[in-house]
């Protein structure tokens, strides 16, 4: 099982960036994907979640600017990042929870996953 983060970049504040979350392996369906974000000299901190019907909830930080969504037929979370701000310049993951993957056998993921991080860099 792999997780693959892609679509970070440098922006201008009030800008717009989608990042993707891109499952592949042994994968059938995501279950359940998480967004952190590290950013410089800070601790991780959990951005956002989704689970599969549509259920998300976000950090107050982000809400109202950021939007989950997925592509069951690509096995892909995406992070929209709307109006954003120098403040939201970090390293940006995903991360797959205990049971957060369905595998092609049936059962559900016995591990957490991490994508390798995307970087997002706003400036003023």
């Amino acid at each position: 099982v792999q997780l693959q983060a892609s679509g970070g970049g440098l922006m201008q504040a009030g800008g717009s960036l989608r990042l993707s979350c891109a499952a592949s392996g042994n994968i059938l369906s995501i279950n359940a994907m998480a967004w952190y974000r590290q950013p410089p000299g800070k601790e991780r901190e959990m951005l956002a979640y989704f689970i599969s019907g549509g259920r998300t909830d976000y950090a107050g930080s982000v809400k109202g600017r950021f939007t989950v969504s997925s592509d069951a037929t690509k096995n892909t979370v995406y992070l929209q990042m709307n109006n954003l701000e120098p403040e939201d310049t970090a390293v940006y993951y995903c991360k797959a929870p205990l049971a957060g993957l369905t595998l092609q056998s049936g059962s559900y993921s016995t591990d957490e996953y991490w994508g390798q991080g995307t970087q997002v860099t706003v400036s003023s």
